[in-house]
């Protein structure tokens, strides 16, 4: 909240803000790259903020032809588009490191004492619990279709065409012995005493360490967020 929050051009504020998790996921053992390699994959994502370029007013940089239309591209619009990239790389550093340093349980434990509605908090335990399954039977469906195959590399021949008619059957019939498994499972722990929520035996209290950790925390966050409001912006 406190880096989508920072004004436009914040640089400074989100240099600072990479750097701080750089050294913490050097402490936590995770390297300090590896929070930014991994945060890639939204790139595509970030592209949807791509038509602020041409669409924001301000200092024209380039203008061209696209046909009948005449394209500007815009100061304003690359700052704004380039602040909104980095807000998201940087945010998404944040959600791994989380993920990286805390036991699934624990997350879902703190989604649960967030209020966070329970189908909710339910949906992710079971998709996080049985999506080893759903992957161990997609690969024995392969595997039947590999050794199916007339080809030794198991390409199976035939056009493009046919090859996506079989991939579609193929995830189709993976959907249905989902969607059946699923019942199945249900069922069991509804016979067990499933009541809609997940409980266990692990849970533990915050203590005076932790909360000072937290308040320390909140403190650190506040202090960072008036910094890139009132003087950062102009660093």
């Amino acid at each position: 909240m406190a880096i989508s929050l920072l004004p436009t051009g914040s640089w400074a504020a989100l240099a600072i803000a990479w750097g701080t998790l750089a050294l913490l996921s050097a402490s936590a053992g995770l390297g300090p790259f590896r929070l930014s390699r991994g945060a890639f994959f939204a790139l595509p994502f970030m592209l949807a903020a791509l038509p602020l370029i041409f669409t924001r007013p301000g200092d024209i940089l380039a203008t061209f032809q696209l046909g009948p239309l005449t394209i500007s591209i815009s100061g304003q619009g690359i700052v704004e588009f380039l602040t909104i990239a980095l807000k998201s790389w940087v945010s998404v550093q944040v959600a791994l490191l989380l993920t990286f340093t805390t036991p699934f349980h624990d997350l879902v434990d703190g989604l649960r004492k967030m209020r966070m509605p329970r189908v909710i908090v339910s949906t992710i335990s079971f998709m996080y619990r049985y999506i080893a399954v759903l992957s161990d039977e997609a690969g024995r469906m392969m595997r039947a279709r590999a050794a199916r195959s007339a080809h030794v590399d198991g390409s199976g021949g035939g056009s493009l065409v046919w090859r996506m008619r079989v991939v579609g059957g193929m995830v189709g019939s993976l959907f249905l012995r989902s969607y059946e498994r699923s019942e199945r499972v249900y069922a069991a722990m509804q016979a067990r005493g499933f009541s809609g929520e997940f409980r266990h035996m692990h849970g533990r209290p915050l203590d005076a360490a932790d909360r000072a950790v937290f308040v320390a925390a909140l403190a650190a966050i506040a202090l960072f967020e008036i910094a890139g409001q009132l003087w950062l912006p102009h660093a």
